[in-house]
């Protein structure tokens, strides 16, 4: 029941949105001493509900991080704005892993609705190999290693259900050659068009059989996992946000 003008400005907005989301997100590829970074950050709609980052914190580490916001939309999108936003702050006071996400949990749960939560992921890396991995209820990363694919198994309850809520710190090493992949629930519950879901055990095959065919290269990587799903879904609709993240270090 708009005016044509009412519709034109509606819609005007949502591209403001769309394009202030866009500036939030880091550069597409980027190295830290050793690390090479990429990623693939694709909205269902206008606007996301994911939410992807990489800070660069000096002698602090690299940090990164993955999450989804509950809901779809507008909505979803101010929240993972919110989430960029307190990060930032957080990481700027160099606080460690775990206090960090229990402050962003108390800081969620304050500052929205009941209805709402956060699945993230948020890992340190260090210029050695080292990475410290903090899971809130998220899709579990991806290890690679010498082509084989592990999970990270360690995980808690997403954020802003709880005001209290307690995460646990995961460490491990990564030698040259070595990567992790993140991702989001768009990926592995993506629909294809027979109605079978993408799941994890294909993202899994696809990571290590690229890894296998060439080193294992940050971007070519996260492009073979783009690709592969793109082939998967065939023309069906995105149901969902779709993000991949991957760290890995640059093989000698």
């Amino acid at each position: 029941h708009r005016s044509g003008s009412e519709r034109t400005g509606l819609e005007r907005d949502l591209e403001l949105a769309a394009e202030v989301q866009k500036r939030l997100l880091p550069p597409c590829e980027q190295s830290w001493g050793q690390w090479e970074i990429a990623y693939h950050y694709d909205p269902a709609g206008v606007v996301s509900g994911d939410y992807c980052d990489v800070v660069d914190a000096g002698s602090q580490g690299l940090y990164f991080m993955v999450g989804d916001v509950s809901g779809k939309g507008v909505a979803a999108s101010m929240l993972m704005a919110h989430l960029h936003a307190t990060f930032r702050a957080l990481i700027s006071v160099g606080l460690p892993l775990r206090s960090m996400l229990e402050h962003v949990g108390r800081i969620f749960v304050e500052s929205t609705l009941p209805t709402h939560y956060a699945t993230l992921i948020c890992g340190r890396a260090q210029a050695d190999g080292r990475v410290e991995i903090c899971n809130a209820g998220h899709p579990r990363p991806l290890v690679l290693r010498d082509c084989q694919v592990t999970t990270i198994e360690c995980s808690g309850l997403p954020v802003g259900l709880f005001a209290d809520g307690q995460f646990f710190v995961d460490e491990l090493r990564l030698d040259p050659g070595n990567g992790l992949l993140l991702f989001s629930d768009g990926v592995s519950e993506a629909v294809g068009s027979s109605g079978e879901e993408y799941g994890l055990e294909r993202l899994i095959s696809v990571l290590a059989m690229e890894a296998a065919r060439r080193k294992p290269i940050a971007a070519e990587l996260v492009a073979a996992c783009r690709d592969d799903l793109k082939s998967f879904r065939h023309g069906a609709d995105k149901l969902d946000d779709v993000t991949l993240l991957m760290l890995s270090r640059a093989a000698a």
